[in-house]
């Protein structure tokens, strides 16, 4: 890459160690990648002696989302297959690091010249796909020097991206890298065509079809079966990822509604921050959801009873959001006051009404449940409050907005099966 791109990344590494003095998140970071070559080398022992079939990279946890369809095809299908899964994020990786003992998981080094050859001479991917956004320079360029076939999934661009600038003339040669790339919507193919980038095939989303797999397979949770029967005659809400500036706008609404009952799953969480959500919404009124489903196990009546006289519960553990979104009549999907929202598929696809923040512009599924009539934008908590007082109020309502929302999700299936069949010549059954 050209000399002003490679001081950009050394300007992102050195801040970022400046950062991990006071930042917890990036140490995390950090530390995870200095012991990337270690852990290399363990699983090429252990694994992949002959380096890896295939090597995913996704950036965080979202992207992870959108590679795993494919991932847990390979395994179900090629068992033989030895996969590589590289994060960038620790939201990602401390999550996912064990996500399959089939799968060996890394922290992916800063894109410097060094590390990047260092990465590729231990990991020798034969095939490398990276998910949405990731564009790295160096990693692509060695890649392509390698010879070795790489692809860009469930990607989405924007007039506004850097790679339709006239100066973006670097960020435009990182694109043509990849042997094909496999895009969301025919705008970001006419956009890449109008650059001169033609492998491009509309594929979809993949996070679609993982969805649609986790909502048929959604398991059930005992603590809310008796939580929604307690409050049979309320109307119900999920709330995922939620962050703090979420909060300050939907939890002043709740307190207002005594009729609606709520389950609440912070995106990240601490004694801390949980103390303080349950300070805010009432203690009274507000349990952590491991202290329940202790009183589950020790006592159903008196859970039952506790369920009945309590209004939220607070999700204090990771892997039940999915599966949470199957007992709400609405949910709200946080992320939307901060950097952008996250998985609203995961909500949509259980057909009930989604609302989000005001940063979704960037998300298509975002704008198209807008247009279809299964979502709905938050930017201050009078909306919230009009969201809420209809869903409660008009049952007609709710449900032509959640069908909208759940029709939307089952017209988009498909992305999966297509990558699979023209990157592995895997016909899924």
């Amino acid at each position: 890459m050209n000399p002003l791109y490679n001081a950009g990344i050394s300007l992102y590494k050195g801040a970022a160690r400046l950062a991990s003095i006071s930042s917890p998140k990036i140490r995390k970071m950090l530390e995870g990648q200095e012991a990337t070559m270690d852990r290399l080398a363990d699983f090429r022992r252990t694994m992949a002696p002959e380096g890896f079939d295939v090597w995913f990279h996704a950036a965080s946890l979202g992207e992870f989302e959108q590679a795993r369809p494919l991932i847990e095809a390979l395994l179900a299908h090629r068992p033989e297959c030895r996969i590589l899964l590289s994060f960038f994020s620790p939201s990602g990786y401390e999550v996912r690091h064990n996500f399959n003992p089939g799968v060996a998981v890394v922290y992916m080094p800063f894109d410097s010249r060094g590390a990047v050859k260092a990465f590729l001479d231990k990991a020798e991917p034969k095939m490398a796909v990276f998910v949405k956004y990731e564009f790295w320079g160096n990693y692509l360029e060695e890649l392509q020097k390698r010879d070795i076939p790489t692809y860009l999934i469930s990607a989405i661009f924007r007039p506004g991206q850097i790679f339709f600038k006239p100066w973006g003339g670097t960020f435009r040669a990182m694109l043509r890298s990849f042997r094909h790339i496999y895009v969301q919507n025919r705008a970001s193919q006419a956009l890449l065509n109008g650059i001169g980038v033609d492998a491009v095939t509309v594929a979809g989303d993949t996070r679609f079809d993982r969805v649609t797999d986790i909502r048929n397979r959604a398991k059930i949770i005992p603590e809310m079966e008796i939580f929604r029967s307690a409050n049979a005659d309320k109307l119900m809400l999920a709330a995922g990822s939620s962050w703090g500036k979420d909060e300050d706008v939907y939890f002043p609404v709740l307190a207002k509604h005594t009729d609606v009952c709520a389950v609440i799953a912070p995106h990240e969480f601490d004694a801390a921050r949980l103390e303080h959500m349950q300070s805010q919404l009432g203690k009274d009124r507000t349990m952590l959801f491991s202290r329940f489903a202790r009183l589950c196990e020790e006592s159903p009546e008196k859970a039952r009873e506790t369920a009945a006289r309590i209004k939220y519960l607070i999700v204090d553990s990771f892997g039940l959001l999915s599966s949470l979104y199957r007992y709400a009549d609405a949910a709200y999907v946080g992320g939307g006051f901060g950097a952008g929202i996250h998985n609203i598929n995961e909500a949509a696809v259980y057909g009930i009404p989604v609302a989000f923040g005001p940063r979704h512009q960037k998300f298509n599924e975002a704008l198209c449940l807008l247009a279809c009539g299964g979502a709905m934008c938050i930017r201050r908590s009078a909306d919230f409050e009009h969201w809420l007082a209809r869903l409660e109020k008009d049952q007609a309502f709710r449900e032509l907005h959640g069908k909208a929302a759940g029709e939307y999700i089952a017209s988009n299936i498909g992305a999966t099966p297509l990558i699979l069949k023209d990157l592995f010549n895997l016909t899924l059954t």
